[in-house]
């Protein structure tokens, strides 16, 4: 299994309630059985008819109705393979390797490969967590999901017996999770009736609390795993078993609901595979993420702080600041070619607008609010309603459309205290932020050029990317006609792209569909930051129109958000730990610097250091009396992508002596030729 904290002391033995466990263990146990049992003999009176099941690769097992599981047909297929399948696809939707099949299907049969073998991995996972949390504390569980990066999972909990978890905890954690794997315990599921779900979780409040607001006459699905049954909609793993490898990896402090007015909990992070290889793997790349933090990076190359007196807002460092802008000018240079307009909208607006947007309604306790002569305004956490208020601002015609407005304004958020992390999750930060005015039919268009404008720029960093349509919801606003054309649309820019993509059922937003991107960086961590989504709403809110064609009709048009960096925050430190602070010439704050060999070559030293600033690069001179081999080595550290020195040989050439951030060797250069290659890498943005 994982490899233990053992720098730290071993904590006092907990003392969970055993009564108490004890109690709670045997009724829901009790009642898991009864139901399991009415459900079974459900499934026998109603099942064996015989069914068609036509997998992946178009061949047709036969099978049971009502008995036989996705797990029986991998058996069929080979026992290797159904030692490897975690999870599978019944006509599209999860569905738990042993839970019989229904009825004639399409079955695929997934492994760890696939991101909904690792989701499932890991989210199971997140049940043997709590198993052993509430097995060792006696806390009470509230939920376990996996992490919105996709990459792990975690379990928060409510502890009433002073218990402060931290590292010294996790070899009592992971010993209890080692017992649960080793009892190769069966994930098993039921369907249970809201007034049957609150009578197993009647000792918990937070589980009440969200079985009280599921619809009241749907079932609740509910999972048991050894002494753990928890309210969740699943699937899960076979068993226990599957879990090869299983690590704490830190733990945290939470709000109920993220709430700062509710109880405070505590967060367990773990991570889990299928191999113990890939668990090494994995420690070796957290290792590689620690060296590369953006924070620790950041204060090394002097970028950026943050201070107490405003937390969660960035006081960027004039070397950091050149980054950020820099940042901008490539994005308004693309603006420029790609017929993007730029704006600047007020940070200070009334609440009436956000009503009219709904965001009072729905976002107002993630707003900064205050009065000004007895009226309320906020601070915006976004550039939408501004950039509607924009559009409305004068009769806008069809042949106006497209019209891209861009805006890098300032936006704040009121995020919990504990949520706050460097400058990946901050209060005050800016988005390259546009929206996107058109028709309908001009919505597939759009996107696509959306799409390679995300291609550009993501080719130029260095990042890896995955795409996922996200469809209409269960509660959306519009008719259904015009969400099955927008999606049609997506689907097809998608396909005319030529990158893959896969569809996310029912995973869009209330106002529209969305294409998700998921960004990697080098150590392959997945990171959400460019946003692609359509928006039916706003345009009703604000009753946006345009003069169509006909004369005197007016039509309404369509949105698309779209950010390609995100928050340029949250960008800066992705790109930082990307690069391990090794910026590309094009975006690098330290682009060259002039050292001196000796005080006799200063004055040259002095004229190549003007020249280069001149012709617009990021040049500094080390004019102290250290000597070259030192100079060289402090502007090794500090990454400087040239590092330029000038000696008596040097002055009497007009050259200089050229050393790359990463080569030993020096070779010479005329300065002229050394701003030419400048302006070549620079161009190609190398």
């Amino acid at each position: 299994m994982g490899a233990k904290d053992k720098a730290q002391a071993p904590p006092p033995a907990a003392v969970p309630d055993q009564a108490y466990l004890e109690a709670v263990t045997g009724k829901r146990d009790r009642l898991f059985e009864q139901i399991l049992d009415r459900q079974a003999r459900r499934h026998a009176e109603n099942g064996g008819s015989p069914i068609k099941i036509t997998l992946h690769d178009g061949t047709v097992q036969e099978g049971k109705k009502w008995m036989s599981t996705p797990m029986d047909i991998a058996k069929e297929i080979s026992s290797g393979l159904a030692a490897r399948c975690l999870i599978a696809q019944v006509n599209g939707g999860l569905w738990d390797m042993t839970r019989p099949l229904e009825d004639d299907c399409q079955l695929n049969l997934l492994t760890f490969d696939s991101k909904e073998g690792r989701d499932t991995l890991w989210h199971s996972s997140a049940h043997i967590l709590g198993e052993a949390l509430e097995r060792v504390y006696g806390c009470k569980l509230c939920i376990g999901p996996c992490t919105t990066r996709g990459e792990g999972f975690y379990y928060d909990a409510y502890y009433d017996n002073n218990v402060t978890l931290n590292g010294s905890h996790f070899g009592h954690i992971e010993d209890r999770a080692r017992r649960a794997v080793a009892e190769k315990q069966p994930f098993q599921r039921i369907e249970v009736s809201r007034d049957e779900a609150l009578e197993f979780f009647a000792e918990n409040k937070f589980k009440v609390e969200i079985i009280n607001e599921l619809p009241e006459h749907k079932p609740i699905t509910l999972h048991k795993c050894g002494p753990l049954v928890d309210l969740c909609r699943g699937p899960h793993i076979p068993n226990t078993s599957f879990v090869k490898a299983f690590a704490c990896l830190k733990a945290s402090s939470s709000y109920w609901r993220g709430k700062a007015d509710r109880e405070s909990l505590q967060r367990v992070y773990g991570i889990s595979f299928p191999d113990a290889k890939l668990l090494k793997e994995y420690q070796r790349m957290m290792e590689e993420a620690a060296r590369r933090d953006h924070r620790l990076l950041g204060e090394s190359q002097k970028l950026f702080f943050f201070d107490s007196l405003s937390p969660g807002s960035c006081f960027f460092l004039p070397h950091g600041t050149k980054i950020v802008n820099k940042l901008k000018a490539f994005l308004r240079q693309q603006y420029r070619d790609r017929g993007y307009q730029e704006v600047e909208s007020p940070n200070v607006l009334k609440m009436k607008l956000w009503e009219t947007s709904g965001h009072s309604a729905n976002y107002k306790e993630n707003m900064f609010l205050f009065e000004i002569d007895g009226e309320e305004f906020g601070l915006k956490p976004m550039n939408c309603p501004g950039h509607c208020i924009i559009f409305k601002h004068e009769t806008r015609s069809y042949k106006e459309l497209p019209l891209r407005i861009a805006d890098f304004g300032v936006l704040h958020r009121n995020e919990a205290s504990g949520a706050l992390s460097g400058l990946t999750r901050v209060r005050r930060f800016q988005q390259d932020d546009a929206h996107i005015f058109c028709r309908e039919s001009q919505i597939k268009e759009e996107v696509k050029s959306v799409l390679e404008f995300i291609n550009y720029v993501y080719g130029i960093f260095g990042f890896n990317y995955e795409l996922e349509l996200s469809t209409r919801p269960e509660k959306y606003l519009g008719d259904i006609e015009t969400w099955n054309k927008a999606e049609q649309q997506l689907a097809e820019a998608l396909d005319e792209f030529g990158k893959p993509w896969e569809i996310n059922e029912g995973d869009g937003a209330f106002y529209g569909p969305k294409i998700d991107i998921g960004v990697f960086d080098a150590l392959k961590r997945k990171f959400q930051c460019a946003t692609l989504q359509l928006d039916f709403a706003l345009p009703v809110r604000f009753k946006l129109t345009y003069a169509a064609e006909e004369e005197a009709k007016l039509e309404r048009p369509v949105i698309i958000h779209r950010a390609i960096l995100g928050s340029v925050e949250r960008m800066f430190a992705i790109l930082l730990e990307h690069y391990c602070g090794k910026w590309p010439l094009w975006l690098s704050p330290r682009q060259a610097i002039v050292c001196s060999i000796s005080s006799d070559s200063l004055e040259y030293a002095k004229q190549v250091h003007a020249k280069i600033h001149n012709a617009g690069y990021d040049v500094e001179i080390d004019m102290t009396d250290k000597k070259i081999q030192k100079k060289v080595c402090v502007a090794q550290l500090a990454q400087f992508n040239y590092i330029l020195a000038v000696g008596p040989t040097e002055v009497e050439s007009e050259m200089v002596s050229v050393r790359l951030r990463d080569k030993p060797e020096f070779f010479p250069m005329s300065v002229d030729d050394l701003i030419s290659l400048f302006r070549d890498e620079v161009a190609a943005y190398r």
